[in-house]
């Protein structure tokens, strides 16, 4: 199993995921879409020290999406349609919906290129850091496609249908500035400081409870479907489930001893 592909380091209470296949613009194989990926993912999902998680990308790029050479050679073996065969599982199965619903905070930090399905790994991110020499291309459309591995759900979204549909339309693809100023992005950063400035960042949010910033990346996705009565019920459960942890005790009394707090995540 090519475990090189993807790069899982620990600093303290962060966790960096770098896909490591530049020869390949960083394209997701077949062996990382349904198993090392995936299999990562609940490592860290399960990690009690790991608070926040970072992914980005080795040398020029991101993530270029799936790996144009084997569905390029599964269409000559006429194999492609197997894959999506009805009842099956959907593109990105097995890991679109566990780094969406991924339990902690997770930032991409995009170094360079994101295109197709690379471009849906940076949305499925909460936040988003680009590098001066980041681009999210949009190219579905030119390859006779739609957009897949959630980014038809979370790109109008983040930046609006009419928008959404010229980028999609179009094939386009945003720089790093256009993407700060539509909201495909947070920020923008010189390339040489990406991971400087995504590390302070997710330093910064560490340091936060881990229950309350669980409860409150469910609270933020809820929020899409809910109405207001539905988000009111939402934010009451959290909040008697917050209530009763040891956080919430450590937080007021370091409120009312004029310290910062020292989450255990409890």
């Amino acid at each position: 199993m090519p475990q090189d592909e993807l790069i899982l380091e620990k600093r303290e209470a962060v966790a960096i995921l770098t896909f490591n296949r530049p020869r390949q613009m960083n394209a997701i194989s077949d062996e990382m879409n349904r198993v090392i990926f995936p299999k990562i993912l609940k490592e860290v999902n399960e990690d009690k020290g790991v608070r926040v998680l970072i992914i980005t990308g080795t040398g020029d790029s991101f993530c270029a999406g799936a790996d144009v050479g084997q569905l390029g050679q599964a269409a000559l073996d006429g194999k492609l349609q197997d894959l999506l065969e009805p009842g099956g599982s959907p593109i990105g199965g097995d890991w679109v919906l566990p780094l969406y619903n991924l339990g902690k905070p997770v930032i991409a930090a995009v170094n360079g290129v994101a295109a197709g399905g690379g471009v849906s790994v940076a949305l499925l991110c909460d936040i988003r850091i680009a590098s001066e020499k980041a681009v999210f291309n949009m190219a579905f459309v030119r390859r006779g496609l739609i957009p897949d591995c959630g980014c038809s759900f979370l790109l109008p979204r983040l930046i609006g249908s009419a928008r959404s549909f010229e980028y999609l339309y179009t094939g386009a693809a945003v720089g790093a500035q256009e993407a700060v100023q539509v909201g495909l992005a947070n920020r923008m950063v010189p390339h040489a400081k990406l991971m400087e400035e995504t590390m302070s960042l997710a330093a910064k949010i560490a340091k936060s409870p881990p229950l309350a910033l669980s409860q409150l990346k469910k609270a933020l996705h809820y929020s899409i479907h809910n109405n207001p009565e539905q988000q009111l019920y939402f934010e009451t459960y959290a909040q008697k489930y917050l209530f009763a942890t040891e956080d919430f005790k450590e937080g007021m009394m370091a409120f009312y001893e004029k310290r910062d707090p020292d989450f255990k995540g409890k």
